[in-house]
């Protein structure tokens, strides 16, 4: 069994899914879906592709004889860029890793995801696939997916270690912007300097960051956190810079809203300009829900968090009960990214289990 999963993983493996919202030029996932599409196909499974057509979303499912739970399994076929990687669309398989891009994040375990639900044969309840595109930046492809499918409980295969993990932080993702007057730069007289005015605003986060960290905590997802991400202001060496721009990311836990994060950093940045650019909101699960204790049973672990954003919290905010189960590896977003092989094998046996047990 496990060799189906690192076949079908190595075939994704080998098509260059990089994100074209995150890096211009990616290829995006249109080839990787239709792969998916085809293998569920020769499986048995019902497939559709929605979302737009450069970018599809595969959905497969296996349908049950009817009266049933169902259960989506879910996993995003986009990945981060390649830079700096050595051959990252060359699979190969050293010492029980999967070695290339998307290997971890999240390709193995959707081809473990994918031989499941083939597997989970003579179910009352649809086992439901969704290979999505787009989780790395807008998630474009779950929200397409959501409009078309509701399931009793939602199993997202995130790399986990095989550890069950029902809460992770949101992020809002914020621009603020400073004012200067332009100059020469032997003109102070004149000139004032929109760099220097985003001084106090970055001694500010920095505060707000110390702050959080030491203020609320949730049990599982820990501590809010703040950080600059990029900044950019100036003409040239000689003139006084008329703007500077600080993007920045700001990490919530659940509890914690858009607004709230909007009202603290317009106090900061005092006189300059705040733009809201995106935000996800956390995600958690009662670790006293059915779903949750089957799966924690299952899997054999204890309920944990997860220090990355997932596709996760659109789920659970659709009215799915939803956990996280991904394999065990390293390097995602990484210059060298492996998969456990043997806890592709695990998932797909853990998943299987899951569903026999939810969807009778």
């Amino acid at each position: 069994m496990t060799e189906s999963i690192v076949e079908l993983a190595r075939r994704l493996i080998a098509i260059d899914s990089v994100n074209p919202a995150l890096v211009p030029g990616g290829a995006g996932e249109r080839e990787a879906a239709h792969a998916v599409a085809e293998w569920c196909e020769a499986q048995g499974l019902e497939v559709e592709l929605v979302g737009p057509g450069d970018r599809p979303t595969v959905i497969a499912r296996r349908r049950g004889s009817g009266g049933g739970r169902s259960l989506l399994l879910n996993g995003h076929l986009d990945t981060v860029g390649v830079a700096g990687m050595d051959a990252p669309f060359e699979p190969r398989v050293e010492d029980g890793r999967l070695y290339g891009r998307g290997s971890y994040d999240m390709k193995g375990a959707i081809a473990a995801l994918c031989v499941a639900a083939a597997d989970a044969t003579g179910l009352r309840g649809d086992v439901i696939v969704t290979a999505v595109a787009d989780e790395e930046l807008g998630s474009i492809g779950t929200e397409a997916m959501l409009e078309r499918v509701h399931a009793d409980a939602a199993l997202v295969a995130e790399p986990t270690e095989l550890q069950v993990a029902i809460a992770h932080r949101g992020f809002v993702g914020f621009e603020i912007e400073t004012a200067g007057v332009a100059a020469h730069g032997s003109r102070p007289d004149l000139g004032v300097d929109a760099i220097v005015k985003m001084g106090p605003v970055l001694v500010a986060l920095e505060e707000l960051d110390r702050r959080l960290q030491r203020g609320a905590r949730h049990p599982l997802a820990g501590p809010g956190a703040v950080h600059a991400s990029l900044i950019d202001g100036g003409q040239e060496m000689s003139s006084y810079p008329a703007r500077c721009v600080l993007m920045g990311e700001r990490r919530t836990i659940p509890g914690e809203t858009v607004d709230d994060v909007e009202r603290e950093l317009r106090a900061l940045a005092g006189d300059a300009e705040l733009r809201i650019l995106a935000h996800r909101e956390p995600y958690e699960a009662a670790p006293e829900h059915e779903f949750v204790q089957l799966v924690a049973r299952v899997a054999e672990s204890e309920v944990v968090g997860a220090p990355f954003w997932t596709d996760a919290a659109l789920i659970a905010d659709a009215g799915i009960p939803t956990v996280l189960l991904g394999p065990k590896g390293e390097g995602a977003h990484a210059a060298v990214e492996w998969v456990d092989i043997a806890s592709l094998g695990r998932l797909r046996d853990a998943v299987v289990s899951i569903a026999r047990r939810w969807c009778e």
